[in-house]
């Protein structure tokens, strides 16, 4: 059965999902949603003997219904292929009575390169499909890892240029030189004086900007996006909850059709919505337990129904989460509101005019799956040192947070349902923050002396891409004011 996409706004009605792709966001600033989320056509039972590969495309086949097998699955076979360091690619890794499902393997050491290593596969096949003659120009905002698992995805794809723009002083160093460093004709990163949420706004406007994308389209170029506001995005992320639960199942961790619970660590909510995605395709997910740091917008919107971005920006040794408007709630506001695109278009004008938005008590009870928790930064220290004294396994900033949350969790409910916590990015990311959390200040050393010593801590042999930077050259030395972007965006394709 085909899906097509809507706006959530209610601007652009049954759309392919090659044309949602290839277009990121749609043109009233709304993001792409299914007519419907389908239900998984096979069993888990069947899946649980899968490869990773054969999960995606059981999964992707059922969104993205203009492609045809043999265009999905040659996207699937490029992207999922030796650059994991792991054959599972999502291996589990049982800690602590809880599953870490660790979404680090891939060639940038980060969750996003579980989307990111096939976005450029399907955007191509969707630009071939709708006959887009012009150069399509990624444009994206990062919060420290979507940046380089975009660029290193993207890296001369023909018929693509990548521009990313990051928060100049808000992601970890070993972040800013895999960013900066980073091979491609076609790869631009420039560094903004702001914070993400100004980067994020900054890209929003530019889509917006009507004018600016027909100067574009004269000079040969059609934007789009690599955030999880793309639906490309999103779909891809569905694929790993699925398989979670199937190897649990594979492994005799689960009964068929018990109920788990998923704890993941979230700034922009594109990757605990894909959880709950996966639980309306058929996935038995109980709790879908949304984990914060010090910046807990979103704990706070669980908690109260009330949506309010004005509140100190606070910088965090989760850089990654450092996000007061997460863009993809906009998608489950739609879904609450019965798929009411007025509805979430009044909300998202009072987000843009107010900074805040509240939800009705039914709009409240539709999202009854999802549970709120945060960790400060002194509780996310002590869950990593925890972990590494009581185990031995270490985990990154983001993970600990979730860690945390989870355990809280667990001892103010006695939920002690099986639980797969979201991992999602490799410790030697934040090399300096958990180095610290675990074995006390380590100042006066540098980077890559901190990661060797994580080498022999962690018994974890350092990931490629981190002695790829070690000696790297910086390419890219760009900066600008969050106003000058769009400005930017013209000069750097001149």
């Amino acid at each position: 059965m085909a899906i097509n996409y809507s706006s959530t706004r209610g601007g652009e009605n049954n759309v392919t999902a090659s044309m949602a792709i290839l277009k990121g966001l749609a043109a009233d600033g709304g993001l792409f949603m299914p007519d419907h989320i389908p239900v998984l056509d096979c069993s888990l039972e069947e899946l649980s003997h899968k490869t990773y590969q054969e999960v995606a495309y059981a999964v992707m086949k059922q969104f993205l219904t203009d492609f045809t097998e043999e265009e999905l699955k040659t996207c699937i076979e490029r992207a999922y292929d030796s650059k994991f360091d792991t054959e599972e690619i999502a291996p589990l890794v049982k800690a602590d009575g809880a599953y870490y499902l660790e979404l680090f393997h891939g060639s940038t050491i980060a969750f996003k390169d579980m989307a990111l290593s096939i976005l450029p596969h399907l955007m191509t096949v969707s630009a071939k499909k709708n006959h887009a003659e012009n150069t399509i120009v990624i444009l994206t905002a990062t919060s420290g890892d979507t940046g380089k698992a975009a660029m290193a995805g993207f890296a001369d794809v023909e018929g693509t240029r990548i521009i990313v723009f990051y928060p100049k002083d808000g992601v970890s160093r070993v972040q800013e030189l895999q960013m900066l460093t980073q091979k491609g004709a076609n790869t631009s990163v420039v560094g903004i004086s702001g914070n993400f949420d100004d980067a994020q706004s900054g890209v929003k406007k530019i889509f917006g900007d009507k004018e600016f994308a027909k100067e574009l389209a004269g000079r040969g170029y059609q934007l789009s996006s690599a955030n999880s506001i793309n639906i490309g995005r999103l779909v891809p992320q569905v694929v790993y909850y699925v398989y979670a639960y199937a190897k649990l199942l594979e492994n005799g961790e689960i009964e068929n059709g018990e109920k788990i619970n998923v704890t993941v660590p979230t700034g922009n909510f594109g990757n605990i919505l894909a959880a709950y995605f996966a639980k309306q395709m058929g996935v038995p997910i109980d709790k879908l337990i949304c984990a914060s740091n010090d910046n807990k917008v979103l704990y706070d919107f669980f908690k109260t129904g009330v949506y309010d971005k004005n509140r100190p920006f606070i910088l965090t040794s989760s850089p990654s989460m450092d996000i007061l408007i997460s863009s993809n709630l906009e998608r489950l506001i739609y879904l609450s509101t019965g798929c009411d695109a007025e509805e979430t278009k009044k909300r998202m004008e009072e987000l843009s005019k107010d900074g805040k938005y509240s939800v009705t008590g039914e709009m409240r009870a539709r999202m009854a799956d999802f549970v709120g928790g945060y960790a400060d930064q002194a509780a996310n220290a002590a869950e990593i040192k925890r972990l590494y004294d009581e185990t031995g396994y270490m985990i990154d900033t983001h993970t600990g947070v979730a860690s945390c949350v989870y355990h809280n969790y667990v001892k103010e409910t006695g939920d002690t349902k099986k639980t797969v916590i979201a991992s999602t990015a490799s410790p030697y990311k934040f090399s300096r923050s958990v180095m610290e959390a675990i074995f006390g200040s380590e100042e006066g050393k540098g980077e890559f002396e901190l990661i060797d010593e994580m080498e022999k801590a962690s018994g974890v042999k350092i990931p490629q891409a981190i002695e790829e930077i070690r000696k790297a050259e910086i390419r890219h030395n760009r900066q600008c004011k969050p106003e000058e972007m769009e400005k930017t965006v013209s000069e750097i394709l001149q």
